[in-house]
């Protein structure tokens, strides 16, 4: 099967002639798997994802999706990419403080295009099986830290999308969040989903199905 997710002499540096963060990684990621990418501090495993959800454009190499290089393509058609076929979460959850904790989870049904009814229903259905369905009403600055993190999982999968990022998702949370999100990132992925996942965690990264390791 061909890889929906590949990286392909992979290497990125923030500016000219700079040490290389990413210096020639290739790396196919399988669909049905859940593949951490570990190292130590400062090894570039944020900047690894955010530059395989064509966040980040390489030095040089590609970022293919479905064997095309997704990494050449115009910015806006790089952004339709993302929106229509991936999910991130972020360490630190990136909530919009103004808006509701539903209306931050449909906001990924915006950029995707599905329809209004059936984004709020899968919304209220994801609240509610990560336990934050009683909070839809609230704002990020009236829950906790743990819930946040469930609510920005909830807007990651909500167009259960074929690939999906967490950087660090697990970073600030106690050990039955975390567990909860990672089985979540685990099951999305047992779906047929590709998932790239960085962590530091070692216990988690042991659990996974692929380890891409950063020096």
């Amino acid at each position: 099967m061909t890889a929906v997710l590949e990286a392909r002499d992979l290497t990125f540096a923030y500016r000219r002639g700079a040490p290389p963060v990413i210096d020639g990684l290739t790396h196919a990621f399988a669909p049905g798997a859940l593949t951490t990418v570990t190292g130590p501090s400062g090894s570039g495993k944020s900047t690894l994802l955010y530059v395989l959800a064509l966040m980040l454009r390489p030095t040089s190499g590609q970022v293919r999706w479905d064997d095309d290089d997704a990494s050449a393509l115009p910015d806006a058609a790089r952004a339709r990419l993302r929106a229509g076929h991936a999910g991130f979460v972020f360490q630190d959850a990136v909530l919009d403080p103004a808006r509701t904790i539903l209306d931050n989870v449909r906001e990924a049904a915006l950029f995707a295009g599905m329809p209004d009814d059936d984004a709020r229903e899968r919304a209220l259905e994801l609240c509610d099986r990560f336990g934050v369905g009683h909070r839809v009403d609230h704002r990020p600055g009236e829950i906790s830290g743990g819930q946040a993190q469930r609510v920005a999982l909830c807007r990651a999968l909500l167009t259960r999308p074929r690939v999906v990022f967490g950087d660090e998702p697990t970073g600030n949370l106690d050990g039955a969040s975390a567990r909860i999100v990672w089985d979540a990132l685990r099951a999305h992925a047992r779906a047929g989903a590709t998932v790239v996942v960085a962590t530091h965690d070692e216990r988690l990264a042991d659990e996974s199905d692929e380890r891409v390791v950063l020096s």
